[in-house]
């Protein structure tokens, strides 16, 4: 098993993938206080529910712009 960190990976996806995984998480609690539910999460092991409020989320999730080389 490679124990490098993930930022060195070779694949751009590998590299990039906790970068998308941190927006998609914003955006998942952007969601739960736009329409009042919960977020579940686990962690260690331990299934948690917590409802996110508006003053703890920024105002929007920001994507990154997609690079002009993969224009088709």
């Amino acid at each position: 098993m490679n124990m490098q960190p993930i930022e060195f990976a070779r694949d751009s996806d590998l590299r990039l993938s906790r970068a998308a995984l941190q927006r998609a998480a914003l955006r998942a609690r952007e969601l739960a206080v736009q329409t009042g539910t919960c977020v579940v999460v686990v962690q260690h092991g331990v299934l948690t529910q917590s409802h996110p409020a508006a003053q703890d989320v920024p105002l929007k999730a920001q994507e990154p712009m997609a690079p002009h080389g993969n224009l088709p």
